[in-house]
């Protein structure tokens, strides 16, 4: 089970985002390159990073602060925002990213992704964001009259490593995750499903050692990082089964 700590970029900088709201975005730090080095050493093995402005203009935008991440730290990175051509994909690979996260173009243009798997196996992870139950696109600013069990299903053997499912009614506002939607989605396909949006605390880290979420390849952390919510070496230690949470820890939450 893989906890992921989330940079989103704006502007060239690590910020959140309220409800995928562009303008209620808080800067966390001005410094990408550092920050991904600041999870690194706190122990985690994964790094999720989002182009903010990329998602919204159809292309990369802070791109030097990717690579300044690339730079900075060993850990594999995951990468989204903008990514919509097989070139793009392609140049993002060669500069050293584990995998890419389509979003828009899954739902556009499908094909392609399945494309992008066979021509970089293992290396292609789906980005579903959803509002309402329905799939969002173009940086959350437009809703698609697809269903996300209807949309992921779409991708069943195409050979997608993962699929980022983000309830955008919880992103940014510590209100937990949406763990039944997230669950029933990876009940519904055979991809490993990785959990976005709302987690708020370490009763959501205990949420994702209990049964029905093994499933699941992990989840990602945002603000209840940078806010200091959630301690890593706790958090850490509960995934790995090294420490065991206070009882009673997740049932307080519901």
């Amino acid at each position: 089970m893989i906890l992921f700590p989330a940079i989103d970029l704006k502007d060239g900088q690590c910020v959140r985002l309220k409800l995928g709201d562009m303008d209620q975005a808080t800067v966390y730090n001005d410094d990408p390159g550092a920050q991904a080095k600041a999870f690194e050493d706190q122990g985690f093995e994964w790094l999720h990073v989002v182009d903010l402005n990329g998602a919204f203009a159809g292309e990369s935008v802070n791109g030097s602060a990717v690579e300044a991440i690339l730079k900075a730290t060993k850990n594999p990175v995951q990468l989204g925002g903008g990514i919509r051509s097989l070139a793009h994909i392609e140049r993002w690979l060669d500069k050293g990213l584990a995998r890419v996260i389509l979003g828009t173009v899954a739902v556009r243009d499908p094909e392609l992704v399945k494309e992008a798997c066979k021509k970089f196996p293992g290396k292609v992870a789906v980005g579903i964001d959803a509002k309402g139950g329905k799939v969002a696109v173009e940086g959350w600013a437009e809703a698609s009259s697809l269903g996300v069990v209807e949309l992921a299903k779409k991708f069943e053997g195409a050979g997608v490593a993962a699929i980022i499912y983000t309830d955008i009614d919880r992103d940014g506002v510590l209100a937990g995750i949406n763990w039944d939607s997230t669950i029933d989605l990876a009940e519904a396909v055979s991809i490993p499903v990785i959990a976005s949006g709302g987690l708020a605390s370490l009763a959501d880290i205990v949420r994702m050692t209990m049964p029905d979420a093994k499933k699941l390849e992990g989840a990602i952390s945002g603000r209840a990082l940078y806010d200091g919510r959630i301690d890593p070496a706790q958090a850490l230690a509960i995934l790995r089964g090294t420490l065991k949470p206070e009882p009673g820890l997740f049932e307080e939450r519901k």
